[in-house]
């Protein structure tokens, strides 16, 4: 049987101190630790036992007990082991099972916080002990010394981070031997090392260790506190500063663990760091779905415009490529969907909407100047440039009767715009082949970049369009417990979302969110009622697999020959088998399923 001995100097009850907020915790002082070290058979918890126990138990820098047991682990202990530990199966053969030196060590460490070196290794034998033996897993808090030692140790005092190493560096009293108790003296005297290390670093209660091996600068750190009481559910989170100003708007399906997670080393960049420094509180927005979490961040952050947050600020600096309304169209760069006109976008940047529009340009000869002309002008105009390099028909010239060649220019270019985009992606193709060969690689490459800024944006459009004409779209989405994830959607729009149990009737609600759903007025289509990164969104949600639709009230479709099939154009041209088919084993799920049977266009 294990045997525990007692050790005299427990710590005198210490006068009470007013700790300052920033103080708030249980002192390292005051905590109690177990160390705990493991002999085993093996490395793997599937195929190994345990065979010797050892423990010390700490508090202020005292030693309050110690335990030590070997462990019959029920099978032979390999020759290696036994000459690495000294642990041999004739010692063994007469020790007390695991099943009877278990409970004796969780006992001992009662309440305790578990410590030990890499301790992955030690608590997945102690929790598969506990696991096979029928005891319910303490849930210990436990603390590595080994990710502290890389905190706090530099290659130029220890070459690795190894117990032995370490120990030799803190001047342990016990030199480790790969027996389980003389490692756990040798940890203690480790863990008191790097405890006296961290002090200066801010790292003084038993909630600073949590994040004591991240390089989190110690006043961010002190602000980890911002995380608690956060619910750990899905739904926004924004950070607040002095004047409840909002900084930063973010998401997660977890807000406690994820707002924690920016006082931690995961958290590397600057700005970040800058924000939190200025924080003074976080306000949760719990949602029902991540879906609707989602949706609330980008209309909090259009709504609120934080000054950390770099994505989806500013959705009226979307630009979109349009056809213009006029005797003989052009295009040309718009920031807003006008009616009776052909769009494609929205994109990111005027700068890329610039390009699309030189593909365009490439592919068609359409005109590029922007004087208004009469559909017959009186006065014969000077052609210009392009007129005589072909790119243009000129219709400026026309003064007996209108151009119906630049008639025929815009309507296949209209084409190109709303379906299929042949008649860009053929032309302009072969000019790449051409260039290519010519080893005139740069040129190539810009004359890609354009095609795919085309591609892009089509193929947003032809995505974006039916889902804004959408009066009422309503799906269910099966959940996890057997319930359901509800969505009204108007115009592109999320208007309402619900979800119910496995044993509720859905239809009820169903008809209940539909009287209740945000009522949405309709945009120009192609644009939708909202952000287009929302309506974006929304598409992503309908298209997961599994999605039923309830109600939709008009079309919902795009067209086969879409854009979306060339929008990767490597990708797609390796798809593309000897017979003109696509072979969605290389595409995968990127294209329309409508796309699979069809030939490239």
């Amino acid at each position: 049987m294990p045997s525990t001995t007692p050790v005299r100097g427990a710590p005198a009850p210490r006068t009470p101190v007013q700790h300052t907020f920033a103080e708030l915790g249980t002192p390292l002082s005051d905590v109690t630790f177990v160390v705990v070290d493991l002999e085993t058979t093996g490395g793997r918890v599937s195929d190994s036992g345990i065979t010797e126990i050892g423990a010390v138990k700490v508090r202020g820098g005292e030693v309050l007990g110690e335990l030590q047991s070997l462990v019959d682990p029920g099978r032979p202990v390999p020759a290696f082991v036994a000459r690495l530990t000294g642990i041999t199966t004739a010692m063994v053969a007469t020790a007390p099972p695991l099943d009877l030196v278990l409970p004796s060590f969780l006992e001992f460490s009662r309440d305790a916080v578990l410590v030990a070196h890499n301790a992955p290794f030690d608590v997945g034998f102690l929790r598969a002990a506990c696991e096979q033996l029928g005891y319910e897993w303490p849930g210990y808090r436990v603390v590595d010394t080994v990710p502290l030692a890389r905190r706090v140790v530099t290659r130029d005092e220890a070459r690795n981070h190894k117990l032995s190493t370490l120990a030799a560096l803190f001047r342990a009293t016990v030199t480790p031997e790969h027996r389980a108790l003389a490692d756990a003296r040798a940890t203690v005297d480790v863990l008191h090392g790097l405890l006296e290390r961290l002090a200066p670093l801010g790292v003084t209660h038993l909630e600073d260790l949590a994040t004591a091996s991240d390089p989190v600068p110690p006043d961010v750190r002190r602000k980890r506190t911002l995380a608690d009481g956060l619910p750990e559910a899905p739904g926004v989170y924004l950070f607040r500063g002095p004047g409840d100003e909002v900084l930063y708007v973010g998401t997660s399906t977890n807000l406690r663990k994820r707002v924690r997670s920016y006082f931690t080393a995961a958290e590397k960049r600057r700005r970040i760091t800058e924000m939190l420094r200025i924080a003074h509180a976080v306000t949760p927005v719990v949602c029902a779905t991540a879906l609707e979490a989602q949706v609330r961040e980008l209309r909090l952050i259009a709504e609120h415009e934080p000054r950390y947050n770099r994505r989806s600020k500013y959705p009226e600096r979307q630009s979109w490529v349009r056809l213009t309304s006029e005797p003989y169209p052009r295009l040309s760069v718009v920031r807003q969907v006008r009616p009776d006109s052909a769009h494609i976008g929205p994109f990111s940047s005027r700068r890329t909407a610039q390009s699309a529009v030189e593909a365009l340009q490439d592919a068609f000869p359409v005109r590029q100047c922007t004087a208004r002309l009469a559909r017959v002008s009186r006065v014969a105009g000077s052609p210009c440039a392009l007129a005589g390099m072909g790119r243009c028909s000129a219709p400026c010239v026309a003064t007996t009767a209108p151009d119906t060649a630049y008639d025929e220019v815009v309507h296949a270019l209209r084409g190109a715009l709303l379906g299929d985009p042949a008649g860009v992606v053929e032309p302009l193709a072969a000019r790449v082949g051409a260039l290519a060969a010519q080893e005139r690689f740069e040129e190539a490459g810009r004359l890609t970049e354009r095609l795919r800024a085309y591609l892009r944006g089509a193929a947003r459009t032809q995505r974006l369009d039916p889902v804004a004409r959408c009066a009422e779209i309503v799906a269910a989405l099966p959940t996890p417990d057997g319930g359901w994830e509800l969505v009204v959607v108007k115009h592109g729009r999320l208007a309402g979302t619900a979800v119910t149990g496995p044993d509720d009737d859905p239809l009820p609600v169903v008809d209940a969110l539909r009287a209740t759903a945000e009522v949405v007025e309709p945009a120009t289509a192609p644009a939708p009622a909202c952000h287009p990164e929302e309506a974006d969104l929304v598409l992503d949600w309908l298209e997961r697999p599994g999605v039923r639709l309830v109600h939709v009230s008009g079309p919902w479709s795009w067209p086969v020959r879409s854009a979306a099939m060339h929008v990767d154009l490597a990708q797609v041209r390796a798809a593309v088998d000897g017979d003109g088919e696509i072979d969605r084993s290389v595409v995968g799920g990127a294209l329309p399923a409508v796309v699979a049977t069809m030939a490239p266009c």
